[in-house]
């Protein structure tokens, strides 16, 4: 079942995954304004349905997962709508990293600026082997302002998140791989496959520990690693009581297939 809106289509499928499309293929699925209301609306939408227990975020199109934000848009822009417009994308795509359902970024190619944050909110990235990724921004005579220059650093070290960001240049999969951006690379046809194995595989695992594991991690890389393991530890005594726990354990000394409720 479809939902689908001007230009952010969510395509729930039978086995629990839902696939998020940026769907402006004619625009190389550029993020305006309007692209990423309706991805926020998206968003909200697929962390309320439990039904849904993990996303595939992806683009439209053969060329471009997004190949940035609306040039033409941001033009316009003054210093308070500046401050507006990185805000609203922000928020966005700090919704999508706390998502308690594991996200995976299908980055099937181009992955430039405002794209490249998206994909960096993701939890999982898988590309495509034509991908090209970069942050352009100071070719513009801006700055990274969806989160890039926070999460990049964080993912493949702040030597090689500046080149990136101070040269302007575009790298391709194989380069992305080796410096740890994406985890795999597929070929362009098996790329979606490639992301629903990987989620079948997480979602067969307890849901309350997946959400807390994402919860401990982010969490972890926001403050203190003594307060981090204080944290670790009560979520980990949380689990302690749920039924998900019991089964899991239960169904390993019997040797069987865990049957988790989410309780």
């Amino acid at each position: 079942m479809a939902d689908v809106s001007t230009a952010i289509q969510l395509d729930r499928e039978a086995d629990g995954i839902a696939i998020i499309t940026v769907n402006r293929p004619d625009k190389l699925n550029a993020l305006n304004a309007e692209t990423v209301r309706e991805l926020d609306a998206a968003l909200r939408t697929a962390r309320a349905d439990d039904a849904i227990r993990a996303l595939i975020v992806t683009g439209a199109g053969a060329k471009a997962f997004v190949a940035g934000a609306d040039i033409a848009e941001l033009a316009r822009m003054g210093p308070l709508e500046g401050v507006r417009i990185s805000r609203a994308g922000q928020d966005t795509f700090r919704m999508l990293e706390l998502m308690p359902k594991p996200v995976i970024g299908a980055i099937n190619g181009f992955a430039l600026g405002g794209g490249l944050e998206l994909a960096l909110a993701c939890h999982i990235r898988l590309a495509s082997s034509r991908a090209k990724f970069g942050l352009p921004e100071v070719r513009l005579g801006i700055i990274p302002g969806y989160g890039g220059t926070i999460r990049l650093p964080r993912l493949v070290g702040r030597g090689r998140a500046l080149e990136l960001m101070l040269t302007g240049d575009m790298i391709d999969a194989a380069e992305a791989y080796r410096i740890g951006l994406v985890n795999r690379i597929a070929e362009p046809d098996a790329l979606l496959d490639m992301a629903r194995d990987m989620a079948r595989t997480m979602i067969a695992n307890g849901p309350i520990a997946i959400a807390l594991a994402l919860e401990a991690v982010d969490r972890g890389m926001s403050t203190t690693i003594d307060d981090a393991l204080i944290h670790e530890s009560s979520l980990f005594g949380l689990l302690a009581s749920t039924d998900d726990m019991r089964e899991g354990m239960s169904a390993f000394l019997e040797k069987r297939k865990a049957g988790f409720t989410g309780r």
